[in-house]
């Protein structure tokens, strides 16, 4: 059962938490990525933001935060955040030129990435996440000033995460609408953290529906995963359980790239990059059937958590708390 962490957190500790969803248009490249969230700096109360950004493959994408004292879990929802709400039913909610209300159709049940129940409990990975809707569908509207996109059936993900701190650098992967199996989808998360002052090797946690089947990727102790990532473009080796290997190339136009500056409640921060319209192609290897590839034209989502500040990619101007970024 997915219900939002931060009520329950010690008012001594810092955390952090996040409701989100993707929706991407199947007969274009454009896409809507939304984010409700929680930052709480030790001895500090928490503060609600709100993160929209919708994506034209035609023109860059469009995007806003708003950060208020106004944080609060509703009766039958998740969060609400002011007067904008989220919830297993969808999400409603303004954030400056953008506003949304959204219907989610859940295309198959939860995710939980951290596949042992020790792991959500023990103090490291220090982040936790799941995606209570891992495909789903969504219907409604989504609003940019006076034009108005109409979402009918549009593909599309929830998810959740929270926890002391973000990873030392991570990646989100998301794929939805293949054109050879359109039931398929993919959702993984790798991270590196940083443990006696050492980086970890690159660890995947997610999953691959195949035919409607689930199958696991990745895990704590699984060998073989191979990451070579940049902003842009990422190629990714995969290996699930029972033999099952999965390549994957992902590629994410600059131009249609948003970028973010994620704050660590311990006053660190990340620069983060995220297309949600990108394009994937996934090889995929397995000894109980045959070998075969999938591809998505748009349907994708790549972000890019890291420490450099070189990317190129253009951050936009809200800090923590709402204050201008750096």
């Amino acid at each position: 059962m997915t219900a939002a962490v931060f009520p329950d957190a010690a008012p001594g500790a810092g955390m952090y938490e996040s409701f989100y969803l993707r929706a991407v248009s199947p007969d274009a490249p454009i896409g809507v990525w939304l984010r409700y969230t929680v930052h709480q700096r030790p001895g500090a109360a928490p503060q609600g933001s709100l993160w929209a950004t919708v994506f034209d493959g035609t023109a860059p994408p469009v995007a806003n935060k708003e950060t208020t004292d106004a944080l609060t879990v509703p009766a039958g929802g998740w969060i609400q955040i002011g007067s904008s709400t989220f919830g297993p039913d969808g999400a409603q909610g303004t954030c400056g030129p953008i506003s949304w209300s959204l219907v989610t159709t859940p295309r198959a049940p939860m995710l939980r990435h951290l596949r042992h129940d020790v792991l959500y409990r023990a103090p490291v990975p220090r982040t936790k996440l799941t995606s209570p809707a891992p495909a789903a569908s969504f219907s409604g509207t989504v609003t940019v000033g006076e034009h108005t996109l109409e979402l009918d059936g549009w593909s599309g993900m929830v998810g959740h995460n929270w926890g002391a701190e973000h990873a030392e650098r991570w990646i989100w992967l998301h794929g939805v609408d293949f054109a050879e199996d359109p039931t398929a989808w993919i959702d993984v998360a790798l991270g590196r953290i940083v443990v006696a002052g050492r980086t970890t090797p690159w660890v995947a946690n997610g999953a691959i529906s195949l035919n409607g089947h689930l199958r696991p990727l990745g895990g704590l102790l699984t060998r073989g995963v191979q990451v070579h990532e940049q902003v842009g473009h990422c190629a990714l080796v995969l290996p699930g359980h029972d033999g099952l290997r999965i390549g994957a190339t992902v590629s994410a136009p600059r131009a249609a790239t948003v970028g973010w500056r994620y704050a660590d409640p311990d006053g660190g921060e990340h620069d983060v990059a995220n297309c949600s319209i990108a394009s994937l192609t996934l090889a995929i290897q397995d000894p109980h059937g045959t070998g075969r590839a999938l591809h998505t034209a748009h349907g994708a989502a790549y972000e890019l958590g890291m420490r450099e500040r070189d990317h190129g990619v253009p951050l936009q101007p809200f800090g923590d708390g709402g204050s201008p970024a750096p």
